[in-house]
């Protein structure tokens, strides 16, 4: 199928890089857009983004869990890695959430390190 479209000269420029990846690029982007309209309850990268910046206490930063939605849709991807079965989109997706508990795990360390430290202080 072929599908014409008119962009700007900025993303025109950007997206030459990708020239032989488009369909990829555009399967990826989509899959992504369906992923956050039919999934609007798991607790994404967005959510836990704004958290972090909202300057939370520790015993906030140490309370951030994933959905139940979530956490499933982790698992189903890391089986589906595990048994060489993803799609492309799906790798992008398990990337972007590993990532994302990374980014979790050192927060919650530092906040950790934070709540020791006062409660020296405090003594």
């Amino acid at each position: 199928m072929q599908i014409v479209l008119e962009i700007s000269d900025r993303l025109g420029e950007q997206l030459q890089q990708f020239g032989d990846r488009l369909p990829e690029l555009l399967e990826r982007g989509l899959q992504e857009l369906l992923s956050e309209q039919y999934h609007p309850n798991f607790l994404g990268s967005q959510e836990i983004i704004s958290i972090l910046a909202s300057q939370p206490t520790p015993e906030q930063i140490l309370a951030i869990h994933p959905s139940p939605e979530l956490q499933a849709r982790m698992s189903q991807l890391l089986a589906q890695n595990k048994a060489g079965q993803l799609s492309p989109p799906e790798e992008t997706e398990l990337d972007r959430y590993l990532t994302l508990e990374h980014l979790v795990r050192l927060a919650k360390a530092q906040a950790m390190v934070n709540l020791k430290k006062a409660a020296i202080l405090d003594r």
